[in-house]
């Protein structure tokens, strides 16, 4: 049996060849006790920037579900105008990158007069990127719902504002509640972007607190764990209401 000394002895030996911790300067290993304890003490600053976080991430997912509900149902309407004006939108923003998208929001506009803050630029930027996703995602739930449904609506007299209210919507938050919950979890781990503009979320505070004292490792673990308390179990949630769905549909 190998005892606890031997096993610490080759444990410290393996952190030591990979260079993670240095013998003659222990200091040096970048997860060491006393720095994760030094992080901690700073981590009023840090759930302060992951409220900052939060506070962005739910204000521009109400953006993206409203541009892109608006976008599915354009998407699937008899006036090609408005096809064309969703797909540019959605080819736009699904095919440039969001950092560009960002930098043009906060940097591009002050000529024109428009000074936006970091919290609008994350709200905008952030929400209409996650728009055009959220449209494709609302447009082929739309598409699932059988014709039938369109054509028995119409026939009792329906409008097509009120087929979409009361008819097809309904049966296509079902459907897309899954992919819709991705999203809202891809939504707020890119809010990590703002970052780059000096925003007050999260990454910035780690980022800040990494620079001034050198204790990366730490810092972005903590950040980690703070996105993975709040997306995973939104996760887990797509992934069961997603078999939940499959098993009902199997059933009949």
């Amino acid at each position: 049996m190998i005892g606890s000394e031997t096993l610490g002895d080759s444990l410290f030996g393996f952190l030591e060849s990979v260079g993670l911790y240095d013998e003659e300067n222990p200091s040096s290993n970048p997860f060491a006790l006393w720095k994760f304890a030094d992080m901690l003490s700073h981590a009023d600053e840090f759930l302060s920037g992951f409220g900052y976080t939060l506070s962005v991430s739910c204000l521009a997912l109400l953006i993206a579900l409203i541009f892109g509900t608006i976008g599915g149902v354009m998407a699937t309407s008899r006036f090609k105008i408005l096809k064309a004006y969703t797909r540019i939108y959605v080819e736009i923003f699904q095919n440039t990158p969001l950092v560009i998208q960002i930098f043009f929001l906060y940097f591009a506009l002050h000529p024109l007069g428009i000074h936006l803050d970091v919290f609008s630029v994350g709200v905008l930027g952030v929400g209409a990127y996650h728009g055009a996703y959220v449209s494709e995602v609302v447009r082929s739930g739309m598409l699932s719902v059988p014709k039938g449904q369109f054509e028995a609506s119409a026939s009792q007299g329906f409008t097509y504002t009120q087929q979409m209210r009361y008819i097809i919507l309904p049966q296509t938050i079902k459907i897309i509640l899954p992919p819709l919950t991705n999203q809202m979890v891809n939504l707020i781990k890119n809010t990590s972007v703002l970052l780059i503009v000096a925003g007050g979320e999260i990454m910035y505070v780690a980022d800040s607190y990494a620079g001034d004292t050198s204790n990366y490792a730490p810092a972005y673990l903590f950040t980690a764990l703070l996105y993975f308390i709040v997306c995973y179990p939104l996760a887990y949630f797509a992934k069961f209401y997603e078999d939940r769905l499959k098993n009902a549909h199997l059933k009949r």
